[in-house]
């Protein structure tokens, strides 16, 4: 079911999801400071493109600079990339069919505004992370 679920998301919006995430990446790994939240943009527009059948959990050793990065990641790409999500979840809760995806880019959203400190594990293993 998982494996329906995706290939419908990527169809719907997850490669126009996944576009946004490596056009961010790819910006922010001009410079040298950019690298690790280009790095954490490619994480997420992988799971963007893929996202049934995978979870995030926050990771308890991430610290203080992760939480000045986030600030950072928020005015430089989170706040950009979050408004992608919420256009293409109203979008798609237009349909019918859409509704769960349009509740799933929903649900991407918090990951979006805030990556950093965050891990990407499978849904049968959300606490094998800590």
């Amino acid at each position: 079911m998982k494996t329906i679920l995706n290939l419908i998301w990527l169809i719907l919006s997850g490669f126009w999801l996944f576009l946004c995430y490596l056009l961010a990446g790819v910006l922010l790994c001009v410079t040298i400071i950019g690298i690790p939240f280009g790095i954490a943009a490619f994480r997420i527009g992988v799971y963007a493109l893929w996202p049934f059948g995978y979870t995030t959990v926050e990771r308890r050793d991430a610290g203080a600079p992760s939480c000045m990065g986030n600030v950072l990641w928020l005015v430089l790409a989170g706040w950009w990339l979050a408004l992608a999500h919420i256009a293409t979840g109203i979008a798609l809760c237009l349909t019918i069919i859409g509704i769960p995806f349009g509740i799933a880019n929903f649900k991407l959203i918090p990951v979006s505004l805030l990556p950093l400190g965050r891990e990407i594990v499978p849904t049968d293993q959300p606490f094998a992370a800590r």
